[in-house]
């Protein structure tokens, strides 16, 4: 299931404000974590804005697909067994994560953010 879209911005406040005005996803503007996060208000897939670094050329590489997974590490193994290889685990405040790029190099993550428990 596709989860949630990350957009990498120059002015996090300023996307996020577009993203809300213009279609409608809900949000407090709190940056929570280093990410805004956007809400569908009809529960569909979620937008978390996230600061760019000055390597990121926007307008190409802007966006990355996160797709939710309870467990990193046994996806990352189920992929490989289908020829496709993550990179490393990256652990972030109680969950796990990690990246690929898709075969026009378009980056994507599997991630255990939605399902972490709370401290």
């Amino acid at each position: 299931m596709l989860g949630t879209i990350m957009v990498y911005a120059r002015d996090m406040q300023r996307s996020a404000a577009f993203y809300g005005t213009h279609f409608g996803l809900q949000t407090t503007g709190e940056v929570v974590e280093g990410l805004i996060e956007l809400k569908a208000p009809d529960g569909g897939a979620s937008i978390l804005i996230h600061q760019a670094a000055k390597s990121v050329k926007l307008g190409q590489a802007g966006v990355k697909l996160c797709f939710h997974v309870h467990d990193v590490e046994a996806f990352k193994a189920y992929a490989l067994t289908q020829g496709l290889a993550f990179g490393s685990t990256h652990q972030a405040n109680g969950y796990a994560f990690a990246n690929v790029k898709d075969p026009d190099g378009n980056a994507v993550s599997i991630s255990s953010r939605a399902f972490r428990t709370a401290a």
